[in-house]
């Protein structure tokens, strides 16, 4: 099962987010957009993992979570990868919550290394993928509009809980369940 280990937005902040990804997307930009259900800050991507793996993810989980208390965080900006491309390959916005969040996901990387899992080359970058480029086709007035919401602020929560995801590929786009969740301390 291909799986991987996120903080679940709002209805609320997602809702935003589409609003910004309508206005993106009238821009006739050839962009495959994130719809709401993709929506969602990736802390770990595990890829291909066995069901036993799975239960070792579901108990390094909650462990770390039990660590760690719930924080806020505010959505704000855009911006591309690679950084200051002409050509880029992903366009997302910005997560913005100090250095909880960070040590957060320090820590579930050096538990799920502990427990075999392959720690991530790249460093933490927390963002929230809104599309990924697929030709530059009509992409010039894309930027633009992404460039007018650089210091824009989507909204605000706060990160109670984490949760592991399985993610089916179909035709349509990525299916995400839920496998378990653990909550941050209160």
């Amino acid at each position: 099962m291909r799986t991987f280990i996120a903080v679940e937005l709002t209805p609320e902040l997602k809702a935003g987010l589409q609003e910004l990804v309508r206005r993106l997307k009238g821009k006739g930009g050839d962009v495959k957009w994130v719809g709401a259900h993709g929506l969602h800050l990736t802390l770990k991507f595990l890829g291909e993992i066995s069901p036993e793996e799975a239960r070792t993810v579901e108990t390094v989980l909650r462990d770390v979570a039990g660590r760690h208390a719930a924080f806020p965080v505010e959505v704000k900006g855009t911006g591309v990868f690679p950084p200051g491309a002409k050509s880029p390959r992903v366009l997302w916005t910005d997560i913005e919550a100090g250095p909880v969040l960070a040590a957060l996901q320090k820590d579930l990387e050096l538990e799920l290394e502990k427990a075999g899992f392959p720690r991530e080359e790249r460093p933490f970058r927390p963002h929230l993928t809104l599309g990924r480029v697929k030709s530059p086709r009509g992409l010039r007035d894309t930027l633009t509009e992404l460039e007018r919401h650089r210091e824009a602020v989507f909204g605000r929560m706060t990160v109670s809980r984490l949760t592991f995801f399985q993610s089916t590929l179909r035709p349509t786009g990525a299916e995400y369940s839920v496998l378990a969740e653990a909550e941050l301390r209160c």
